[in-house]
């Protein structure tokens, strides 16, 4: 009789922590992600790493991820997938279109908040239309929350 593995996970999220103390976000949109081999894999393991990811468009007017690192699968062969190819994000047309439009503003980027493999078992990327915090911004932030975090401990 085989038994189940409790060596994974039950629920994925892997956050880009970085992204809330760098941007401010303007609108938020959920993407599915084209994946090759064993990267669902390795998403499953949580080896992803969203820090430095960034999203563009191309000539075609498709949306795809840059710089998004997941990590080969540790049991994969010659068949292992290169960690950080650029992948393609799956919108719908409306959505493609709010963000090309916007994006072309001054100062705005795409960037990945988070990883996440949903009940289907699709993994999916929240990504966020951002502005970049000045230096005094990122400051205030963590003054407030410094104060949060005291209120809350009387």
């Amino acid at each position: 009789m085989a038994t189940k593995k409790d060596d994974k996970p039950d629920f994925i999220n892997i956050k880009n922590r970085r992204a809330s103390h760098e941007y401010s976000f303007l609108a938020k949109y959920d993407a599915g992600v084209m994946l090759q081999g064993t990267e669902i894999k390795s998403i499953r393991a949580g080896e992803v790493n969203l820090t430095d990811g960034f999203c563009t468009f191309d000539h075609r007017g498709d949306l795809w991820i840059h710089q998004l690192r997941i990590a080969p699968y540790k049991q994969g062969t010659y068949n292992n997938h290169d960690p950080m190819r650029d992948r393609k994000l799956l919108l719908t047309k409306r959505e493609l279109k709010q963000l090309a439009g916007k994006s072309q503003d001054q100062g705005l980027t795409i960037v990945p908040l988070r990883m996440f493999v949903n009940d289907r078992g699709f993994a999916k990327i929240e990504i966020a239309l951002a502005q970049g915090k000045k230096l005094y911004d990122k400051r205030n932030d963590l003054k407030e929350k410094a104060q949060r975090r005291d209120m809350e401990r009387m």
